[in-house]
């Protein structure tokens, strides 16, 4: 049985160009590494409890279909588009999979977050500041050996999917109160969400508004769905990067702004092309531009480049935008026409000052579906702003006005929750268990491709 079709446009198979007989999502997930890495905190692979492959497929090939129409727009003698779970899967597990075969060992299994109160209350902690990681703890009185051998597993996790936490830890939470808990949080600068008890499901996945100002659609060049636009891109971590990485394999430039001195992820081990194998699976390809984005001089290049640009598009924190003077309507005032795009972690959902928006925080105020350490949102969260971005450029061909295009990992995560579905079907294919022999395999060689470090091929392929 084919996956459901989403478009008359789309071609959306199974394996797609990977040379083994997948029939389904326990397959895929299986073959393709997904059950290996979100398996790893267990120490086995372990299936996720829904059919994220199918539905990362399924928005990928939405973005895939708009493509061409906005192709057909541009002038452009594109009228198909073909993708595959597979493809998906892949393109899900990039990071783990360049690290992996950059020679990265992931780190023992370990459960990790959440935590739970003495009333049985499950939560979850975010920070990315280790003095916050310390003093949060040091209030609670955990010994100081427990919380230096707590923050490595605890940051590292994101780019892992294994947290081992010291057993003081959560042993700890649970004598206290939440209340406590969440005093000492606001007092000590720590995030904390409580795990939803239902899923979130009635957030849209992006809003796309027209603004006022006018500018004539961009020329069509090449063969690609956006080839001949421009990308200008400000984002950190994993949504942001990888809307932008996908936005360039539908034929954008993309030119990424970078502090001075460049984005600290870059030198996180391990090292692949003379970067971090992580960080060049979702950026390599783009062109860098070092700008400090704090200053006034560094405002006024921002807006002298954004002046020739398609696409802005940043995943700064809520304020961070007013505070530098490039919200959207200041951009548009130098740049009529411009698309752009933020990729936030709430949206407007927790209010003006909400906590640190990263991936396992969205799972757990959305109630996840499935929860578990492999950055699902995320993955799905930079789909979804490509998305959005791609329905803005569509909208404006048609209109020639600029757009505001919002999306967040509550979003994404809301969106996976209301089509979440589980297939009761076992693997019938081998199970991934080391993703170094996945990248050594040949069934796999039309799939992957290598610089430095395994990286996915573009999902889609166009004709």
């Amino acid at each position: 049985m084919m996956p459901p079709a989403v478009d008359n446009a789309v071609d959306l198979s199974w394996a797609g160009p990977v040379d083994l007989p997948l029939h389904g999502e326990a397959d895929v997930q299986a073959a393709c590494g997904v059950m290996h890495v979100h398996g790893r905190r267990r120490g086995a692979p372990t299936r996720l409890g829904f059919d994220y492959c199918t539905l990362v497929a399924r928005e990928l090939a939405r973005v895939g279909a708009l493509a061409v129409h906005l192709a057909g727009a541009r002038g452009l003698r594109l009228t198909r588009v073909s993708t595959s779970v597979a493809e998906a899967a892949l393109l899900s597990v990039s990071q783990y999979l360049a690290a992996a075969s950059a020679g990265e060992e992931p780190g023992r299994p370990g459960e990790g977050p959440p935590f739970v109160s003495a009333e049985g209350v499950r939560f979850e902690l975010e920070t990315l500041d280790t003095e916050v990681w310390q003093s949060f703890w040091t209030e609670l009185g955990v010994p100081d050996a427990a919380i230096r051998d707590g923050w490595p597993p605890f940051v590292r996790r994101f780019a892992t999917a294994v947290c081992a936490l010291p057993g003081e830890l959560r042993a700890r939470t649970g004598t206290l109160p939440l209340q406590s808990i969440m005093d000492t949080a606001a007092a000590t600068g720590m995030s904390l969400v409580r795990v939803a008890d239902r899923p979130l499901t009635d957030v849209p996945a992006f809003t796309v508004t027209q603004l006022l100002v006018q500018r004539p659609p961009a020329a069509s060049d090449g063969t690609m769905p956006l080839a001949g636009l421009r990308v200008l891109e400000s984002a950190r971590r994993v949504q942001g990067p990888l809307a932008g990485h996908l936005l360039r394999l539908l034929g954008a430039s993309v030119l990424r702004i970078e502090p001075p001195g460049g984005d600290l992820a870059r030198g996180e081990a391990p090292l692949a092309a003379g970067v971090s194998a992580r960080f060049h699976a979702l950026n390599h390809g783009k062109e860098l531009v070092e700008i400090d984005l704090n200053t006034p001089a560094g405002r006024r290049t921002v807006l002298d480049i954004a002046v020739d640009a398609d696409v802005f598009l940043h995943n700064w924190a809520p304020d961070r935008a007013a505070a530098r003077g490039l919200d959207f309507s200041d951009l548009a005032r130098r740049a009529p026409g411009l698309i752009y795009a933020h990729a936030s972690g709430w949206g407007n959902a927790l209010g003006p000052r909400p906590p640190v928006g990263t991936d396992y925080m969205a799972q757990a105020h959305s109630g996840f579906t499935s929860p578990t350490l492999m950055t699902v949102v995320d993955v799905f969260g930079g789909i979804v702003s490509a998305h959005g971005v791609v329905a803005g450029l569509l909208r404006r061909q048609k209109t020639g006005g600029g757009q505001l295009v919002e999306s967040s990992l509550l979003s994404a995560a809301a969106q996976l929750n209301s089509q979440a579905q589980a297939s009761v079907s076992a693997p019938s294919t081998p199970v991934c268990d080391d993703l170094r022999a996945l990248a050594a395999d040949p069934r796999f060689d039309r799939a992957l491709s290598w610089d430095g470090c395994v990286l996915p091929r573009s999902p889609w392929r166009f004709s």
